[in-house]
């Protein structure tokens, strides 16, 4: 059976978590919700490639995992807010965590919310965004 495309994927620098990333990302969402147990946080912590085993995760997720690579996780069918838990494990905020994700500082990133994000302008489809990037 062909996937279709969707009309938002070509929205850049957006992983929309829809039921395609719901079935993908099955297995790192059970492992990031597995971390609200300080037992399974604490296992994590000793043997993260280890603990990752049981949740059957693909090579790239758990690459993505173990290298923190943020949005490779959301790429990888992770949601947002089942990785928050990774990061607060790590001792990170969401705010550092979306600062990383978008490459820039925690200051950087807490005056471009607070001056009301990022414009649309340009960034509202792949091809626009690269007739504007070059």
């Amino acid at each position: 059976m062909e996937r279709q495309s969707k009309e938002y994927e070509d929205i850049p620098g957006t992983t929309v978590f829809d039921a395609d990333q719901c079935r993908k990302g099955y297995g790192i969402n059970m492992f990031c919700m597995s971390l609200l147990k300080a037992d399974n946080r604490e296992a994590f912590k000793k043997d993260e490639a280890g603990y990752l085993g049981p949740f059957n995760l693909t090579p790239e997720q758990t690459q993505a995992v173990l290298k923190r690579d943020w949005n490779g996780m959301l790429k990888q069918g992770g949601n947002i807010y089942f990785t928050a838990k990774l990061a607060a494990t790590d001792g990170l905020s969401f705010q550092q965590v979306a600062a990383m994700m978008t490459g820039s500082t925690q200051q950087q990133y807490a005056d471009m919310m607070l001056a009301g994000g990022r414009s649309p302008n340009g960034n509202r489809s792949k091809a626009e965004w690269a007739n504007k990037n070059g």
